[in-house]
């Protein structure tokens, strides 16, 4: 057991003992949700991340089509340096600089949007998660579902499969 998880294992113990005194002899209907397994097994996981492939692939080959410019720039100083006047040689290691810098300023505007547009597709599934957790609970009639935190789940309460499986069948029948 993680130490730093103990504080939310202790709680959800507490909670669940509260919880099961308060249903008195109801039987109280527990459910456990892998979230981890969900977020990489769901369809819409993989739909994520192909629209984002789509998305930055034109910027990707305009990246690499600058770097492939800045290498022959490189290579041309490389072979031609030594044959060229000191004027044409300063011109060409301004241009390679201005090059890099133009390369590296591209790099990073598409690493923040790339990571940013990634943030947001997975807020999104993240969402669409836990609609449909609360939603199966709800039809199943379970009283709780827990995730994260968990010391011990037995295959009777784990429902990660039944979710992943209702997620497959939302994302078939377009509702994604």
């Amino acid at each position: 057991m993680n130490i730093r998880n103990l504080p939310t294992t202790l709680g959800t113990i507490v909670l669940l003992v509260g919880l099961a005194g308060a249903v008195g002899a109801a039987e109280l209907k527990i459910g456990f949700v892998n979230p981890a397994r969900v977020s990489s097994q769901a369809p819409q996981a993989e739909a994520a991340r192909k629209k984002l492939e789509k998305e930055f692939a034109p910027r990707d080959k305009e990246i690499v089509a600058m770097q492939k410019d800045l290498s022959r720039l490189e290579t041309r100083m490389q072979r031609d340096g030594a044959v060229m006047s000191d004027e044409k040689k300063l011109g060409l290691q301004r241009e390679i600089i201005a090059r890099r810098r133009d390369v590296q300023r591209t790099q990073e505007a598409f690493r923040e949007d790339f990571n940013m547009r990634r943030n947001e597709e997975l807020a999104n599934l993240q969402r669409r998660i836990l609609k449909t957790v609360g939603g199966f609970a709800k039809e199943q009639g379970f009283d709780l579902i827990v995730t994260d935190g968990v010391i011990y789940a037995s295959r009777e309460v784990d429902i990660t499969d039944r979710i992943i499986e209702r997620l497959r069948q939302d994302y078939r029948s377009g509702r994604n």
